[in-house]
């Protein structure tokens, strides 16, 4: 039986009516107002991911609130955008935010990193684009050098640091070393010719071809390879186009058979072909002074890798596998520094030394390493057989597809030539899994120092953030995490705390690592360090 309302109730009800309508007007106008009008004053109200003020707000409200917040988001990631590219092409300024490049990305690729930021920052805070923007355009009007932005970074700086400053006084402040100094560099850039176009060699053409910017860093001027078709072109260029596990090529691919050339992102490459390293003169293609990248793994001594130096054109050569003899073995973050003028060959190490080496080091720095021992659960590469066939190798010749194959590892003994404290006191081992990419070291170590999971998580998670390794060391914390999550991560390795294992002076670290694609990244970070190419990175 239906209630006749009193008139106190009616009186409440409508007042409650009014209040509701009101607050959604009044909110969903402060989203709006809070664009891109207002954020270049230095003033940056934090708009967290999830909705604020839900709490205040009458239930039915609650969906606009939050659509009107992300609208917000949407419109100043947006506007970041032209920004950002005018700032990589114009200045060779790359912005990134943690780690992830911020170049050529989409709205909501730029919003996820500002969502990943939490997990980097050193209180699990948000981060807001409407800390990011003003900051990025203050940026784009004070004629920069080139330089290397982390944006995240930058802004927990700002909030902590700012001090009242204005994002523009804070950013001419932080960055005076390259304040005014677009276009001061005569840099012409630095030729790179990829010899051999496999896993890596196709991959670093991804990242070098990536980081074009201004044309003033590395660019990728020729690959060599012998011809193995009537249509070889058309078939190198569907690889670079085209990849089974990593994706499809971010940008546009064009051949021209009639002068045997791929175009990629506006990059002229030069395809040319050669049955071994004397038959090739570089300069009849205009390319000289040129760093060389062999990938083949057929020559890995001084001697063998010399052939490139005899060319014209070619002025330095990195090698992509393990160097032999004298060769200096270099994993960036670690002996990088060891690179001299006069050097003119080196080794970029193997993936799996340069995902372990990093955190062998860290924990060494501070625990002390008595010995260990390192498994590597590897995903099979080429070097093994689809089905069973002859394979010079121990169990290689094994169906990769089908079976675990132990196998043997350099990377605990090459360990020690990066890091020569280490000489005597690792043993390895490996397994190969049929999984087509990212790998895991599993690193059982003794220690001098005693410690704890908890101590030794926050000081791998410290280092992966704060040091001169966050590079090389990324640190994940989840209970989800799988090998495919890993495809495509740009550093060395990233430690999995969830696996961590420490009993008293006994430790056993979990590391998981892209051993293509991060090594790949690794591998152009030496090449930049070869060529000079070495913009100042910002935070300081």
């Amino acid at each position: 039986m239906s209630k006749k309302l009193t008139l106190l109730e009616a009186a409440v009800l409508l007042v409650s009516s009014t209040v509701v309508f009101f607050c959604k007007g009044f909110l969903l106008r402060s989203a709006r107002q809070a664009r891109i009008a207002t954020t270049g004053t230095g003033r940056h109200n934090v708009a967290p991911f999830f909705c604020p003020y839900m709490w205040k707000v009458p239930v039915t409200q609650k969906p606009d609130q939050c659509l009107g917040e992300w609208i917000d988001r949407e419109a100043l990631a947006e506007a970041m955008i032209p920004l950002i590219g005018q700032l990589y092409r114009n200045n060779n300024v790359v912005s990134s935010i943690y780690g992830r490049s911020l170049i050529n990305q989409s709205v909501i690729a730029i919003l996820k990193a500002h969502r990943f930021a939490r997990h980097r920052s050193s209180d699990d805070s948000e981060l807001s684009v409407h800390e990011t923007f003003p900051l990025l355009k203050a940026m784009s009007e004070l004629k920069l050098g080139a330089a290397s932005v982390d944006l995240g970074k930058l802004a927990f700086k700002f909030r902590n640091e700012g001090n009242g400053r204005s994002a523009e006084q804070f950013v001419r402040e932080e960055m005076a070393d390259v304040v005014g100094q677009q276009n001061a560099s005569a840099r012409k850039g630095t030729d790179v010719v990829l010899y051999g176009f496999g896993r890596i060699g196709r991959l670093l053409a991804r990242i070098l071809i990536e980081k074009t910017g201004g044309g003033d860093g590395l660019r990728l001027r020729a690959i060599v390879v012998r011809k193995g078709a009537e249509n070889d072109l058309t078939k190198r260029a569907s690889l670079l186009r085209r990849d089974s596990v990593h994706g499809s090529f971010n940008g546009t691919i064009t051949i021209d058979e009639e002068n045997n050339t791929i175009t990629a992102n506006g990059n002229l490459i030069q395809v040319i072909y050669a049955k071994n390293p004397t038959e090739v003169d570089y300069t009849q293609y205009g390319i000289k002074d040129a760093l060389l990248v062999d990938n083949t793994g057929v020559w890995r001594d001084a001697d063998g890798l010399g052939q490139h130096l005899a060319c014209p054109g070619i002025d330095r050569v990195v090698l992509t596998a393990p160097g032999k003899g004298k060769l200096k073995n270099i994993v960036h973050g670690i002996n990088h520094n060891e690179i001299t003028a006069d050097d003119k060959i080196v080794s970029a190490a193997s993936c799996t030394t340069n995902a372990i080496v990093p955190v062998l080091k860290a924990v060494n720095d501070k625990f002390g390493i008595i010995n260990g021992h390192v498994e590597t659960v590897h995903s099979y590469t080429n070097d093994q057989n689809l089905i069973d066939n002859f394979h010079k190798g121990d169990r290689r010749g094994r169906s990769a597809a089908l079976n675990m194959v132990i196998t043997e590892t350099g990377a605990a003994t090459a360990a020690a030539k990066a890091l020569p404290e280490l000489a005597g006191k690792l043993t390895g081992n490996a397994i190969r899994v049929p999984t087509p990419n990212v790998s895991m070291a599993i690193l059982n170590l003794n220690l001098e120092k005693a410690a704890t999971r908890e101590e030794m998580n926050e000081y791998l998670r410290y280092m992966a953030l704060h040091s001169d390794l966050h590079k090389q060391i990324d640190f994940v914390n989840s209970q989800e995490v799988v090998s495919t999550d890993f495809v495509g991560s740009r550093h060395a390795g990233v430690v999995d705390a969830e696996a961590t294992i420490v009993q008293d002076n006994r430790v056993v670290l979990y590391v998981w690592y892209d051993n293509e694609f991060g090594y790949s990244c690794q591998v152009v970070r030496v090449m930049e360090d070869m060529a000079g190419v070495n913009p100042p990175a910002f935070p300081r």
